[in-house]
């Protein structure tokens, strides 16, 4: 969060326009609930609403000139409270009945609002959301709870149905493709290549264009694609064993090879290069698509998500991985 406030947050206009309206004319839910996958703001937009139901000004925006604003901005309120937990995986209930449930009591120390904000709250086992459902039932007048979640699907149903739900969507591509060259100063190719990319999601496009790994994950798979029809196989044991050493960004590398073959598929069903991701690659975007049957690029972004799903299945990396690359070159063969 900046001192821009909701001016900083890029799409997500109705859910902006809801909690502004909240907070200016009293009509503040005790519990929301804002869903959306990791990277897509539901932390941006809590901070914001939370700092905007503390202001002195109680515009409906935080003013980030008052007191509590400069304390909001600093993580400093004493009337906000990030739950926090020690588990990667888990919340456990503990730490909801330390955090919240015997603290929601105490009122307000400085303003009208006590605002607790939960994140990944699907990581709450069972006796933890029984412990907060209690509260959201019968909460105080002046708690709100904020909880964020990326999948809510395990929540149980009686708080589901307790909480004003926000589903934040994907941003338009352009929408994303803009605030990359404005506020991360990038080159118009590289921010269109980061926003198809980021499929809507500002946090995954903000953390592929930091540092050189999106870069290099890029050059690497289209490295890869234009050298995979005469693969030797000391080459694709290379290649194997060269991406197991950063299997921490593999999703990356198949999220940019399906990106790929999708320019590939687009050029020959329509011939048109201004749609095109890749527009650098022309000549061999062209040339697979001249090479490459329609069943098989079907058969090759079909392969890389069947490899996506079973990395994360925990199925053999490298063997995964190397009949990806088999289905590629099979495809590929002039």
């Amino acid at each position: 969060m900046d001192e821009r406030g909701y001016k900083g947050v890029v799409g997500h206009k109705d859910i902006i326009r809801h909690l502004v309206n909240a907070a200016a004319n009293d009509k503040v839910s005790h519990a929301y609930l804002l869903t959306g996958e990791k990277g897509s703001g539901k932390k941006l937009l809590a901070s914001i609403f939370a700092a905007a139901l503390c202001c002195e000004t109680h515009s409906g925006e935080p003013c980030f000139k008052c007191a509590s604003c400069h304390k909001a901005l600093t993580g400093n309120h004493p009337d906000i409270i990030r739950v926090i937990h020690e588990k990667p995986d888990v919340i456990r209930v503990n730490e909801i009945r330390e955090q919240l449930v015997n603290t929601v009591d105490i009122k307000p120390y400085e303003g009208r609002y006590k605002v607790y904000i939960i994140d990944e709250v699907e990581k709450m086992n069972a006796q933890s959301q029984n412990a907060i459902l209690k509260t959201i039932e019968e909460p105080p007048p002046y708690a709100v709870m904020l909880l964020l979640a990326n999948n809510p699907d395990s929540l149980l149903s009686t708080i589901l149905s307790r909480c004003v739900r926000l589903n934040l969507k994907a941003v338009p591509s352009e929408d994303v493709r803009q605030y990359l060259m404005r506020e991360m100063m990038l080159p118009d190719y590289e921010a269109e290549i980061a926003a198809a990319f980021a499929q809507g999601n500002i946090g995954r496009a903000r953390m592929s264009v930091t540092g050189d790994a999106f870069a290099e994950m890029t050059e690497k798979a289209i490295r890869l694609v234009k050298r995979a029809g005469n693969m030797q196989t000391h080459e694709l044991v290379a290649a194997v064993k060269e991406l197991s050493e950063d299997k921490k960004n593999i999703q990356q590398f198949f999220d940019i090879l399906t990106l790929w073959f999708r320019d590939v598929l687009l050029y020959k069903a329509t011939r048109d290069t201004d749609n095109l991701v890749f527009r650098r690659e022309l000549a061999e975007i062209k040339r697979e698509a001249t090479i490459c049957s329609y069943e098989g690029l079907e058969d090759m972004i079909e392969a890389v998500n069947k490899a996506g799903v079973r990395i994360r299945a925990n199925v053999n990396f490298d063997l995964t991985v190397e009949l990806l690359f088999l289905t590629i070159a099979d495809n590929i063969k002039e």
